[in-house]
């Protein structure tokens, strides 16, 4: 009954969860959030998304109410992360020169990597071409100087298969519809970039 239950709950878990970094405290639907540039970045999934629905992003954000700003971080911010997190299949975390360590972005990371073995696409803002960011489908030295900006990410790549893509469609669209970078076909865990 154990293994049912838990097929059960993996075949769901079909959404993408976007970590991205905003100042705190933090709420969706201020004026202030539009401004924070890694929260616009995941605005452009959405948009995508909402111009073609055959874009294959489903957003993990819309599985729960929203936050607000005077929300306990124990006992209503914390909590809906997580769930977010379990009904999600991957992370999306976007890492820009704009990026910054917060309790947000730590805790996501930690308990989608360290609880859950969540595939991590990482999407890299400042970059729009594969050049910069790959060399033999792999991250060379500007994604991975990015990756100093949250040791989370850092300490703890390894025990996760990851793929990196620039803020391009195209290669964001690959990694979407990679089965590797699903919780459900995750394979070996290791650092990928498509060419």
């Amino acid at each position: 009954m154990v293994l049912i239950d838990h097929y059960h709950s993996m075949a769901y878990r079909d959404y993408n969860y976007s970590a991205f970094y905003v100042a705190e405290p933090f709420s969706e639907t201020s004026l202030g959030a539009y401004a924070t540039k890694d929260f616009v970045y995941y605005n452009v999934l959405k948009a995508w998304k909402a111009k073609d629905n055959q874009f294959p992003f489903k957003d993990a954000h819309n599985t729960t109410y929203n936050v607000i700003d005077d929300s306990s971080w124990e006992y209503t911010l914390k909590p809906r992360l997580h769930e977010r997190l379990r009904n999600s299949k991957n992370i999306i975390l976007f890492l820009s020169k704009n990026t910054r360590y917060s309790r947000a972005l730590k805790e996501e990371l930690d308990y989608g990597i360290n609880e859950l073995g969540l595939p991590v696409i990482i999407v890299y803002p400042d970059f729009n071409s594969n050049s910069y960011i790959a060399s033999d489908h792999k991250p060379n030295n500007n994604a991975k100087a990015l990756w100093e900006k949250l040791p989370i990410l850092k300490d703890n790549i390894h025990k996760i298969p990851t793929a990196h893509v620039p803020m391009d469609k195209e290669y964001i669209y690959k990694a979407l519809c990679d089965p590797d970078f699903t919780i459900q076909k995750k394979s070996a865990c290791f650092c990928w970039c498509y060419s």
